[in-house]
């Protein structure tokens, strides 16, 4: 174990929240021992984390100025940065809202001193012309305003990630690619490392778990293990489940969706959260996701009840039900409305995250030890802050985060702070069968 005057870093999770953290600490300090695992390697077909997907929406449109401010410091990264700007592509954002969330969104750019040239909030008969009429026959019931945001748009999300974490590898961070299983501590407590499932040891003057929707699995674990219950993520964090899915389009059909912007409907609150889709990939696919946000309970070895993905090594991501596919098919009527009847949808994948109930992340020390820290919680809105969430961790390693980030991404918030969102995944997965 390096000692305490040659800092050293164990990163667990390669997905946006542990790869940006690498990338950052090797950036500032060339010649740290930075060490980052994942189950699966970078160059894998397919991976578990939520931040492996062909596509995901790149925005700043929030009504928490907060984190308006965050994705738009992050877009800036993602338009003008050598490394990100390969993988942006600003298409627009078209958002159809029943609430008065497009003025809010106008309202928070302003009040950032952004511009709100390319912003507009439009009632429904003048939006629904827009991009060759795409949406004119999307679900409009109960919408009275449109949110048009040109400055907003989507990432190839694998590519980037790939291409981030070779970024990271060639200036110095080791890449190990392993399931971790436990942490390892010293006699007084500190955590000194993890030990992954075929016994290898890897020690660190600091341990940051990144580890998505695997970290109350994970942190269960380490409780068994240690007889600590503060070690526990109880009610923090959540492992939940959304389900995506891609339709190839022939060529004619993809001609009229070439200048397609993101689009994204706002439910009702009983029928589930916000669903969307994606504008085309390469290959001329375009994709969804649905509205239902499911969590996964299960029995863990130790008795409690705690929700994770399943247990394949793949997280069965490409076992969806019946259910889940139709969930889907609900997020492209809602969208196109007639225009999809004929498309058939598939490749269909469940992506699983890490979810908190005030869809805060939680980038803080773990209070059970000290050299333990946690910075993950995506809440499926993570991956577009990819550029710059490690250099947030870096700051809370560092304890120099602002006040109010320290306070929402706090492991013990305050319940002040604490306010559970309507779409809190109350669906069990085993009831989509």
């Amino acid at each position: 174990m390096a000692s305490e005057s040659q800092p050293s870093y164990i990163i667990v999770g390669a997905g946006v929240f542990g790869t940006s953290t690498a990338l950052h600490l090797i950036t500032k300090f060339p010649g740290a021992s930075v060490t980052l695992i994942d189950r699966n390697s970078p160059d894998a077909q397919y991976r578990v984390a939520a931040s492996w997907d062909w596509n995901k929406v790149i925005r700043a449109d929030y009504r928490d100025i907060l984190y308006c401010r965050l994705a738009l410091e992050a877009q800036d990264v993602w338009r003008t940065d050598p490394l990100w700007r390969p993988f942006y592509h600003e298409t627009g954002i078209y958002w159809i809202s029943r609430t008065q969330f497009a003025q809010e969104v106008v309202d928070n750019y302003a009040k950032l001193g952004r511009s709100t040239a390319e912003l507009y909030s439009l009632p429904v008969e003048e939006a629904r012309h827009l991009y060759g009429g795409l949406f004119d026959k999307a679900d409009y019931t109960g919408v009275e305003n449109v949110l048009v945001n040109k400055t907003s748009g989507w990432a190839d999300a694998k590519g980037a990630l790939r291409a981030v974490t070779e970024k990271a590898i060639e200036l110095g961070v080791k890449f190990v690619t392993a399931e971790v299983a436990l942490l390892e501590f010293a006699d007084d407590g500190t955590c000194i490392g993890v030990r992954t499932a075929d016994g290898e040891k890897y020690t660190a003057t600091h341990t940051i778990l990144s580890t998505g929707a695997f970290t109350p699995k994970l942190l269960d674990a380490v409780a068994e293990s240690t007889g600590r219950h503060d070690f526990l993520a109880g009610d923090r964090i959540i492992a939940a489940g959304v389900t995506t899915g891609l339709a190839q389009l022939d060529d004619e059909t993809a001609k009229d969706f070439e200048q397609m912007p993101v689009g994204i409907q706002e439910n009702p609150p009983e029928r589930g959260a916000s669903n969307g889709s994606l504008p085309l990939t390469e290959d001329k696919k375009l994709k969804w996701w649905g509205q239902t946000i499911f969590k996964n309970t299960q029995t863990m070895p130790s008795g409690r009840q705690v929700s994770a993905p399943p247990a394949s090594p793949d997280y069965a991501q490409w076992s969806v039900t019946d259910p889940l596919i139709r969930d889907v098919e609900l997020a492209n009527r809602v969208t196109f409305g007639e225009r999809g009847e004929s498309w058939t949808i598939q490749e269909h994948r469940i992506c699983w995250d890490a979810f908190t109930p005030s869809e805060d992340f939680i980038i803080s020390p773990h209070p059970a030890s000290k050299g333990l820290y946690i910075a993950t919680c995506g809440t499926f809105h993570g991956y577009k802050f990819f550029p710059v969430l490690g250099q947030y961790v870096l700051r809370m390693l560092g304890d120099t985060l602002e006040p109010e980030l320290k306070a929402r991404w706090a492991w013990d918030k305050e319940d002040s702070i604490i306010s559970p969102k309507k779409y809190w995944p109350t669906k069990e997965f085993k009831d989509l069968q």
